[in-house]
C-alpha cells in the first residue's frame, strides 16, 4: 500500500481512491461533470469526500487542510440531505481523521459518535468496523 507522509513525521496509508488509475490526473472532475450532465447525484457526497482525501494526499497539511475540510463538510451535508447514512459515515470518518490530525479529538469523537449512533445493523461491514475503531482511538486521544 502506498504511504503518505503526515505532518507529524509519521505515515498513513493513502486512501484507495488516491491510488486509482487516472484519479491523480484529474479524472475525478470528469465524474462531477458527468454527474451534472445526467443529473444523477447519488454519489455526489462520495465524490466530494474523495476530493478531500486527494487534497490531503497531495500535501497533507497547511492550506490544503482547510480546502479538504470544506470538501468533507460539503460531503457530509450532501449525504445528510440525501439521507445516505453509509456515505454520511464515510464523510464523518474523513472529517474526524482530519480533526484528529489537528488535535481536535473531542470534536472528531462527537461528530463520528453522532453518525455511528444511527447504525442498528451492518456492524460487520468494513466502514462500520473502521468507524468503531476510530471512535475508540479518538476516545483514547480525548483522555490524554
Amino acid at each position: 500500500m502506498e504511504r503518505v507522509a503526515e505532518p507529524t513525521g509519521g505515515q498513513h496509508a493513502a486512501p484507495p481512491a488516491a491510488r486509482a488509475p487516472g484519479v491523480r490526473r484529474g479524472r475525478r472532475r470528469g465524474a462531477l461533470a458527468v454527474m451534472d450532465n445526467i443529473g444523477e447525484r447519488y454519489y455526489e457526497a462520495e465524490l466530494y469526500r474523495l476530493k478531500g482525501e486527494l487534497l490531503l494526499a497531495q500535501q497533507g497539511n497547511g492550506p490544503l487542510w482547510f480546502e479538504a475540510e470544506g470538501r468533507f463538510q460539503h460531503a457530509l451535508a450532501v449525504a445528510r440531505s440525501q439521507q445516505a447514512k453509509s456515505l454520511e459515515l464515510r464523510a464523518a470518518m474523513s472529517l474526524a481523521r482530519l480533526w484528529q490530525r489537528q488535535g481536535q479529538h473531542a470534536e472528531a469523537h462527537a461528530l463520528l459518535a453522532e453518525v455511528y449512533g444511527w447504525f442498528t445493523e451492518g456492524f460487520d461491514t468494513q466502514d462500520v468496523r473502521e468507524a468503531k475503531a476510530l471512535l475508540q482511538e479518538l476516545q483514547r486521544g480525548r483522555a490524554q
